[in-house]
């Protein structure tokens, strides 16, 4: 049975006392070398606006700027390049490159690639604008005119539907925006960013004489180009077309474990060659006439075997209502695995999980698969309502089999806010209370996005540092 939460530190569960180990250097160093390789790939990704510039301004560009209106054209060439290479960068962050996985983790990949987006977009308008105001004083014509002339101009106007296409994706990826949105109108926008990028390659070419035909900067852009659709056609596309046709991967059964949840046990062929880990995460596209257009990240709620994997969804939308009503033997395409919500990502002794929701599906995979000495982690689930706690029963037969503490905080939060149920926090339980040797543990936290936040921000009030707690990504 799980334990009511403590105010004070909790007693071990009868016979899992034992004295944890230090976690070996090999992995302190795996550690360093993988914060290493993510500081210098997020700046690499900033920097690569500045190279932009600088390939510019070392080829002659500043030689139209003598005059006001040359100058103010400058500006918004150098606008144009450096956001059309924030928008390259973008690409290959959202490419699910197997490599880049491994050393910053997907989700922190995506992080950066949300943070590029409202930059990339401004100095693309500012591109617009600066240019129509530089070329409309260099002719002495009144904006309107020049408008028109540039609409004359051959590809301009891919040039403007260029720029209104990365407004609609930049202003639905907006949080207060996409909350409102279901999934798959954000998704059919997002879609639009391809077409985006590529209805803007035209102008680029015939416009102008920056990337003029035969220059080094022509050849390098398209280099940059082929590399960034390059990524999204081979890792997005045809890797995992060809990978599903080879695992042969279906739905064998669906089965409902609550009203509103569902587990899709899924049946293949060499699936151990995957290399997934429980904690991971696929893309799921289920292949079906209702099904088939878009994706779904999901993680493993069960360690796959060669033969066998499951995950579990729960119905929040249209979307996921359709994904648990396909028929047994519905070819399964997927990306994966992705996310360093596993066992490899420690560097403690000891291990500290808290989930909510769906969360629990990684927690319960996570535990069947880390390497897991007896006394070594403890869980705490977090549900609003008895009935939502699906795959505890599960949960507390894999924490009696490997020594793990099971805590569950059941009930409404309370009125002020708080990642906690209102009658613990009345109690005075606290995350150091539940994980007393908490400056001595890595800290996974699984569950909807605003609630991960106050969990992790306990978490560092509490001291724990920033490479010791893990999250994974519920929202879109």
């Amino acid at each position: 049975m799980t334990a009511t939460l403590p105010r004070t530190a909790p007693a071990e569960a009868a016979g899992t006392r034992r004295s944890v180990p230090t976690v070996g250097e090999d992995r302190l160093r795996r550690l360093r070398r993988r914060r290493f390789l993510a500081d210098l790939l997020v700046i690499a990704f900033w920097a690569s606006g500045a190279v932009a510039a600088a390939l510019y301004l070392a080829t002659g560009g500043l030689a139209d700027w003598a005059t006001a209106g040359g100058a103010v054209t400058g500006l918004g060439i150098l606008a144009g390049l450096v956001g059309s290479d924030f928008v390259l960068a973008m690409l290959v962050l959202a490419a699910r490159i197997p490599a880049l996985d491994r050393t910053i983790g997907h989700d922190r990949a995506m992080a950066v690639h949300r943070r590029l987006g409202k930059p990339a977009l401004y100095l693309l308008l500012a591109h617009g604008a600066l240019l129509l105001v530089g070329y409309a004083m260099t002719a002495g014509i009144d904006l309107g005119a020049q408008l028109v002339q540039l609409w004359e101009l051959p590809d301009m106007p891919l040039a403007f539907l260029s720029i209104g296409l990365f407004v609609a994706v930049v202003v639905t990826s907006l949080v207060a925006v996409r909350r409102k949105l279901p999934y798959e109108f954000w998704y059919g926008i997002h879609l639009l960013s391809y077409a985006a990028v590529l209805t803007a390659i035209p102008h680029q070419l015939s416009v102008g004489g920056v990337l003029a035909d035969g220059t080094p900067q022509r050849a390098y852009w398209i280099a940059l180009y082929v590399v960034a659709i390059g990524a999204i056609v081979v890792f997005r596309i045809a890797q995992p077309l060809i990978r599903s046709l080879r695992h042969d991967l279906r739905v064998e059964r669906v089965e409902w474990i609550a009203p509103d949840v569902a587990s899709l046990y899924l049946r293949g062929r060499r699936l151990d060659l995957l290399g997934a880990s429980g904690g991971q995460y696929f893309y799921w596209r289920l292949w079906s006439r209702r099904t088939w257009w878009h994706a779904h990240p999901i993680s493993l709620s069960a360690e796959p075997t060669g033969t066998h994997a499951r995950i579990t969804v729960r119905v929040l939308g249209s979307g996921t209502q359709r994904i648990t009503s396909v028929r047994p033997g519905t070819r399964v395409i997927f990306s994966g695995p992705f996310g360093l919500f596993t066992d490899a990502a420690r560097t403690s002794p000891r291990l500290a999980i808290v989930a909510a929701g769906i969360g629990v599906t990684p927690v319960r995979a996570l535990l069947e698969s880390g390497d897991l000495a007896p006394g070594e982690a403890t869980v705490l689930v977090r549900n609003s309502q008895g009935e939502e706690g699906f795959l505890v029963p599960e949960l507390r037969e894999l924490a009696a089999r490997r020594g793990v503490q099971l805590y569950r905080s059941t009930g409404p939060r309370p009125a002020g806010g708080g990642w906690m149920s209102a009658e613990d926090a009345a109690r005075g339980v606290t995350l150091e209370s539940v994980f007393p040797e908490l400056d001595r543990s890595d800290l996974y936290v699984c569950g909807p996005q605003a609630w991960t936040d106050e969990v992790v921000a306990a978490a560092r009030a509490a001291g724990v540092h920033e490479d010791r707690i893990h999250t994974e990504r519920f929202d879109w």
